[in-house]
């Protein structure tokens, strides 16, 4: 009998102390944006390299014509690029904040509301950019024989590797903002709770 009264106080004081003091899942979210920091740059890189020369043949002519694709030709690309940027920004200042607020033992609720925002708007830019950018990229690679938009991925094979390893970057960014929403959502249910 005196086992369980022990038990059951003991319990009462942990669950008092977890209530006192908030998990602090900073750490989590600190690596969190350390990977959407380096998925974001990555990407803005190879976008930015995409650039390929090569010689294409005129239609209805033994003559060929030097042609350059790169990623500024299409605004898909360049606002998948612009939103690269700023994820990279963006992830830098938030990896400074959530830096400091692993330090702390019990960080504010409304440095957690804010982050939530900001991260839950990212990640609508950043599902954006991912769409625009593979809806190009899927054209480059397949075409659209009712608007006769040929393939060009044939030709320009780097350019198309380059556009869609940086469509898979912007991915991996999109995701790692939707974990780091999922994470503050439930930071501060746990302190409601």
């Amino acid at each position: 009998m005196e086992s369980a009264g022990k038990r059951s106080w003991e319990m009462d004081s942990s669950s008092d102390r977890s209530r006192s003091h908030p998990v602090n899942y900073f750490s989590a979210d600190f690596a969190i944006r350390l990977l959407l920091f380096a998925s974001s740059v990555v990407g803005v890189v190879v976008l930015a390299t995409s650039k390929q020369t090569t010689m294409v043949p005129i239609p209805m002519a033994p003559f060929f014509v030097s042609r350059t694709a790169q990623f500024d030709h299409a605004a898909g690309l360049i606002y998948m690029f612009s939103a690269l940027v700023a994820a990279a920004g963006y992830s830098f200042v938030t990896m400074i904040t959530s830096a400091t607020a692993v330090r702390k033992q019990s960080p504010s609720t409304k440095l957690l509301l804010n982050l939530l925002i900001l991260d839950a708007i990212m990640a609508g830019v950043m599902a954006a950019a991912t769409g625009s950018g593979g809806g190009v990229a899927f054209i480059g690679l397949k075409g659209n024989s009712y608007v006769r938009w040929n393939k060009i991925c044939g030709v320009y094979e780097k350019f198309c590797r380059h556009v869609g390893s940086s469509v898979g970057f912007s991915l991996l960014s999109s995701i790692a903002l939707i974990l780091l929403v999922i994470l503050s959502a439930v930071s501060l249910h746990r302190r409601a709770h």
